[in-house]
């Protein structure tokens, strides 16, 4: 298996970054092994006091890879369950992480690539990113990524986000809280990105990791299993629709689907 990612630790501080520029950093089976093993590991680790989540290339994350889509296509309902869980059980590896995570947001950020920014406790992004939560166009959901978009966005903007599926600016991300901070340049993200670090890197382990759980206990609906397991079924069986199968098809075929025609 070729690694979608690098991981490197210095001064405490866990930075994994998705190293797959050529497919905007789409995600696909492998990758989504890559990240949960990755994150279940740093969070484990002692010298580990923050993590944080980077991309290279002009986008953060595309959402789905396309040879994955097209191997989805053909999946049946125990497949796509399947398929569906792993990516939740990523998703969730993330948001449980007992370090604080960071988003450090550098280009675009399409579909599933969203969980990946929402699952995280913080984010910064390049004011030029744009945000795009695109399934509907395909006949789909976000089903398996909304526990953790719908808890950071909130439920009006996802209303309006989730049904246009139209993309959005950094600007706009950060007024309906889904992102914290905004940056001009690289440079200046960085500097943002590290402030984060040095205050979680002045605070107490243990104080930070029980506010995390703090927050996850207090805020909403738990993301438990029976949450987890409702938006599995709704993707897989979404996928398995006509529509579902037309929109993907008609994606990757590059052409307009059938309720455009």
């Amino acid at each position: 298996m070729s690694s979608a990612l690098t991981l490197t630790v210095h001064d405490r501080i866990a930075r994994i970054t998705l190293t797959r520029p050529e497919v905007r950093n789409a995600f696909n089976d492998e990758v989504i092994q890559q990240l949960k093993a990755t994150f279940a590991s740093v969070g484990a680790r002692d010298d580990v006091r923050a993590v944080v989540l980077a991309a290279e290339g002009p986008a953060f994350c595309a959402g789905a890879d396309l040879n994955w889509m097209r191997r989805m296509a053909d999946y049946t309902r125990a497949e796509n369950l399947a398929d569906a869980g792993e990516l939740a059980a990523m998703l969730r590896t993330i948001y449980e992480c007992p370090k604080p995570t960071i988003a450090r947001v550098q280009g675009d950020v399409y579909a599933g690539g969203t969980g990946l920014v929402a699952a995280c406790d913080v984010v910064v992004s390049l004011e030029t990113a744009a945000y795009c939560l695109s399934e509907v166009r395909l006949g789909l959901i976000p089903a398996t990524i909304s526990p953790y978009v719908i808890r950071a966005m909130g439920a009006r903007a996802a209303h309006r986000y989730f049904l246009t599926a139209e993309r959005f600016s950094a600007a706009e991300a950060q007024r309906i809280g889904f992102v914290h901070e905004l940056a001009a340049t690289t440079e200046e993200l960085d500097v943002k990105v590290d402030g984060f670090v040095k205050a979680f890197l002045a605070a107490s382990p243990n104080a930070l990791r029980a506010c995390k759980r703090l927050v996850q206990d207090v805020a909403e609906r738990e993301i438990g299993a029976a949450l987890i397991a409702s938006t599995v079924e709704g993707i897989a069986d979404i996928r398995a629709t006509d529509e579902g199968r037309e929109g993907v098809q008609s994606f990757l075929q590059k052409r307009k689907p059938s309720w455009l025609a």
